[in-house]
């Protein structure tokens, strides 16, 4: 079993800037995937960045150039680091840890943009 602690989510206007942190119970060093999610009110829930084996980065076009995904592997813990952040960014934030243990998820930080 793999437990997945998310912090940093919180208010920020418009054009500013948040970084969430997910910090696993267990190593990277069996991953899939490994990657942050979000889900805004009455929408599905959709891929953000995601880290998978070889350590290839895959990103959100809504995203890309914004948004980097980032994990410190000897803290056993994934980054993301959002800039110029948009309102249509709001939702609930999920990391995800998919690896021989089974598939984990984080319980959702908030992120609010608004002015």
């Amino acid at each position: 079993q793999v437990q997945l602690v998310e912090s940093g989510g919180g208010l920020v206007q418009p054009g500013g800037s948040l970084r969430l942190s997910c910090t696993a119970s267990r190593s990277f060093s069996s991953i899939n995937v490994m990657g942050w999610y979000r889900q805004a009110p009455g929408k599905e829930r959709e891929r953000v960045a995601t880290i998978i084996r070889g350590g290839i980065t895959n990103y959100a076009d809504s995203v890309k150039g914004r948004f980097t995904i980032s994990r410190d592997n000897a803290k056993n813990t994934m980054y993301l680091q959002m800039n110029s952040l948009k309102p249509e960014d709001a939702a609930l934030y999920y990391c995800r840890h998919n690896s021989v243990y089974g598939d984990y998820w984080g319980q959702g930080p908030q992120v609010t943009v608004s002015s």
